[in-house]
């Protein structure tokens, strides 16, 4: 029996997402749809369970997003909250609550939470020395510096993170530092903050962490232990901006609550909105009770980009509060690419949600389907329109939808679609088909217990594939004329089959089981998990209807144009955009600089990365390692004899394990396409290059 059976009630959560920008399908993919299907699964088996999300509404993205559209933080969000939250509405998400981080209950839950770690003694205080820009006369929030990455040399680094590598950074990790404000170099300058002590917590991390070895995902336990390994630093809680929490200390006037502190938080905050709402306890949903078998079993629903907040960060704050259970389990999915591409806002290659529920009208479940069938559990995945074409009609066209109106066809056909039996109730009076309903029945409870949401649905689907195969065994058509009884018996267990899918289907395809349901007559707040089908004699069943239509290739052309037109205006802006020149320096530091021609001996890809090669290079003065992140544009095999430049008085740096010994110079245009910068000619290496 799962160890989720042992809970008496469950609090699920999904990332919140930032209201600065409407949703597309790869945030689906991440963190909405798993939960979704896990909360409804849950439903479906009676069990007590709060569903919670709602609007990131502060730090940096927010007040950069209102700079660029020349506006203020607080009608961004307002926008954006709106828009999200109707999105989700219209798309079928059934959160309990969608909340906001702008509400007084929030910021007075945020504000509490910081003060009982604040009177434990629990933050650690100190000055650092943080950018600072001059010229706009402000700290700088960490998404207001970019910069070099020192891991991948990507120049686009944010402060915090740069999103070629997905190496996490401090500021001060960056190379040439700008700050987005004004463009010029920032300065450092002393500030104060109260800093998070992860170094602290690390052995009780540690333990908590390796208790969960074989619960959680591979890819969420193996991000945190390789956290864990590089050894934990304190983290600021607080920060220099002018839109977020107050820090409520009077000696930290004008600074604001990290955003992740204050985020997660809002999953508590939103609870507590909905239990006011609806005439709950909250506490019963986050706090230890007095017997742990009492405690909520808390799940998180979030990307691999929030792992280490929600495994390392939060329960953290969590275990240093005190009162609060613990994430029993994370399970963190991978990224949804896009026709063989990343999905990228700023690029605009993103299938929107509100633009497919516009075009794709009433089509919210062709939608899931899609993209629990390819869901991102343990790695990275595609979405491609062909395939969004191919599983609608070759699976719920030909199989689940083909099944169904086969069935209700001949019911009204033969019946006029009125159940007639012995007995007071219809039974299913074939044992091999309950017995292999009952099995599928299992399939789905493993693999959803497990957070296998595409190994579940695919049980569902196999369920439909039983039921053609049965009547197809049966041939009701043919023997309605040889032995009426024995059709009429095919086609009522064919009907008690439908009613068990449309059971299960209320975890994946509400809409499509709704449907379901209303030909068959019956109210969905009959039907739970596994539980028998009850059909009395003389029950009346309404009209059949198809549950699906075909995609046709002009439907599937229109939106290949559609992206192939938004990436191409893309490049168009980008092309007339050119990189600002960096501050002067001296001749003395360019003469400084050792740039050689130099060959690519070898190439090989560094295990465990998208971006990294490591390679062989020959120099003219000797052969020497490289490691560089340019996977993502070029195949090995394909760069083996390439001549390049090479800066070879780089000070060597480990990277990945492995020490690079300079750094090859590349060309990128404004659309992230790199060329190597290399002789036009034959020339040596080792020449110099002036």
């Amino acid at each position: 029996m799962s160890q989720l059976n042992k809970f008496k009630r469950y609090t699920i959560t999904s990332a919140l997402p930032y209201a600065n920008g409407p949703l597309h399908i790869g945030h689906l993919a991440g963190a909405y749809l798993p939960a979704d299907i896990f909360v409804r699964y849950l439903r479906l088996k009676k069990r007590d369970v709060v569903y919670v999300c709602g609007s990131d509404e502060h730090g940096a993205a927010i007040t950069i997003k209102a700079k660029k559209e020349g506006t203020t933080p607080q009608a961004i969000i307002d926008k954006y909250h709106a828009q999200i939250k109707k999105s989700f509405e219209d798309f079928g998400i059934a959160f309990d609550i969608y909340h906001r981080t702008s509400s007084p209950i929030h910021h007075d839950l945020s504000k509490e939470f910081f003060l009982n770690l604040y009177e434990k003694g629990e933050f650690e205080e100190k000055y650092s020395e943080q950018y600072y820009d001059e010229e706009y006369d402000q700290f700088l929030a960490d998404r207001y510096i970019v910069g070099t990455c020192p891991n991948c040399h990507n120049e686009n680094a944010y402060g915090d993170q740069c999103e070629k590598c997905g190496t996490s950074l401090s500021p001060t990790d960056l190379i040439n530092p700008v700050s987005t404000l004004s463009g010029k170099t920032p300065v450092l300058k002393p500030t104060k903050h109260w800093y998070l002590p992860l170094d602290k917590y690390q052995p009780w991390l540690e333990k908590w962490i390796d208790a969960k070895e074989g619960e959680w995902k591979v890819n969420v336990f193996g991000q945190c232990k390789s956290w864990l390994k590089s050894g934990l630093q304190p983290r600021s809680m607080t920060r220099d901006l002018d839109w977020g929490i107050d820090v409520p200390l009077e000696e930290a006037k004008g600074k604001k609550l990290y955003v992740w502190l204050d985020a997660p938080i809002g999953y508590i905050s939103a609870t507590k909105q909905w239990a006011i709402d609806n005439n709950k306890d909250w506490q019963l949903y986050w706090k230890k009770q007095q017997n742990d078998e009492d405690n909520s079993c808390l799940i998180h629903f979030i990307g691999k980009d929030n792992i280490v907040f929600h495994c390392i960060t939060f329960p953290s704050v969590l275990h240093a509060h005190g009162e609060y259970v613990l994430p029993y389990n994370v399970p963190a999915n991978e990224f949804l690419n896009l026709e063989g591409d990343k999905l990228s806002t700023s690029r605009n290659h993103a299938v929107w949600l509100h633009e497919y529920l516009e075009e794709f009208a009433s089509k919210q479940d062709e939608l899931r389907y899609v993209l629990t069938s390819i869901l991102p559990e343990t790695s990275d995945s595609e979405f491609t329109w062909k395939d969004y074409q191919a599983r609608i009609n070759n699976e719920l066209v030909a199989i689940l939808g083909n099944y169904v109106n086969r069935v209700m066809i001949l019911m009204h056909k033969y019946y006029n679609g009125v159940i007639e039996t012995s007995g007071d109730y219809l039974e299913l009076t074939d044992n091999n088909l309950k017995q292999e309903i009952g099995g599928y029945y299992d399939e789905l409870e493993r693999s959803l217990d497990t957070f296998k949401f595409r190994q579940g649905l695919q049980a569902v689907i196999d369920m439909a594939r039983l039921g053609n195969r049965y009547l197809t065994e049966k041939e009701p058509w043919k023997t309605i004329k040889t032995d009426p009884d024995a059709a009429k018996e095919a086609l009522h267990n064919s009907i008690i089959l439908i009613g068990h899918l449309a059971t299960c289907l209320q975890v994946f395809l509400p809409r499509t089981a709704q449907k379901i349901l209303a030909m068959l007559n019956w109210k969905a707040d009959t039907l739970y998990y596994d539980e028998e089908i009850i059909v009395s004699n003389g029950h009346r069943l309404n009209q059949p209807e198809l549950l699906f239509e075909k995609i046709e290739d002009e439907v599937i052309e229109r939106q290949l144009q559609k992206l192939r037109a938004q990436k191409e205006a893309v490049q168009e802006a980008q092309a007339a955009v050119v990189a600002p020149a960096k501050e002067n320096i001296t001749f003395e530091q360019f003469t400084g600089l050792d740039i050689r021609t130099g060959t690519i001996l070898a190439a090989e890809k560094v295990a465990k990365t998208k971006k990294l090669l490591k390679l062989t290079i020959d120099t003219g003065i000797d052969q020497r390692t490289v490691v560089s992140g340019i996977a993502e544009c070029f195949e090995c095999d394909a760069i083996v004899g390439q001549k390049v430049s090479i800066l070879v008085n780089l000070e060597p740096r480990e990277i990945k394990g492995i020490m690079s010994q300079g750094m090859i110079l590349m060309a990128e245009d404004a659309a992230g396409k790199l060329s190597f910068v290399h002789p036009a000619g034959d020339v040596p290496n080792g020449s110099v290059i002036r």
